[in-house]
């Protein structure tokens, strides 16, 4: 009974932690995961370097190498704890880039399915149109004659 108990409050937790604001937005920022990865992977290099077997002050004043990496470990905290004072980001959906491609969309759809749209579009684009009546000047050949078997008598 008592393992359905501990299980029960696991679930309870992770679905507490899941609708946490701040798990939201680990789990959603791709560039906040980047900074809490590199000052992970910086902090855990300037630990190394710190336990390497010499002393910790000769390797804080002149380890230039671990200096390095406690000041980037530092300014990806930095920038991490900043996204998360920002709360979690707000996803628009559509945008300017939305709103641009239904407007080419809906211009594609009208000038495809309006004639007059169209002819005017081309007459904006290159120059209107000049409207001609043919007339031949030769004469048309006359139509061909068949020829008919002229019926005599004979008497």
């Amino acid at each position: 009974m008592a393992s359905r108990k501990r299980a029960a409050k696991a679930k309870s937790a992770a679905e507490d932690a899941w609708t946490n604001p701040y798990v939201q937005r680990v789990v959603q920022d791709s560039e906040l995961r980047d900074n809490l990865r590199v000052a992970y992977d910086a902090a855990r290099d300037a630990y190394k370097r710190l336990s390497n077997g010499k002393g910790p002050t000769k390797v804080v004043m002149d380890d230039k190498r671990f200096q390095k990496d406690v000041k980037k470990a530092g300014e990806a905290l930095r920038d991490a704890g900043e996204a998360l004072r920002e709360g979690p980001k707000r996803h628009r959906r559509g945008g300017v880039g939305g709103l641009l491609l239904l407007a080419l969309v809906g211009g594609a759809a009208a000038l495809a399915f309006s004639e007059d749209l169209r002819n005017k579009v081309l007459d904006l684009l290159f120059g209107k149109e000049e409207e001609f009546d043919y007339t031949s000047s030769t004469t048309a050949p006359p139509p061909p004659t068949t020829a008919s078997t002229t019926s005599t008598t004979c008497s």
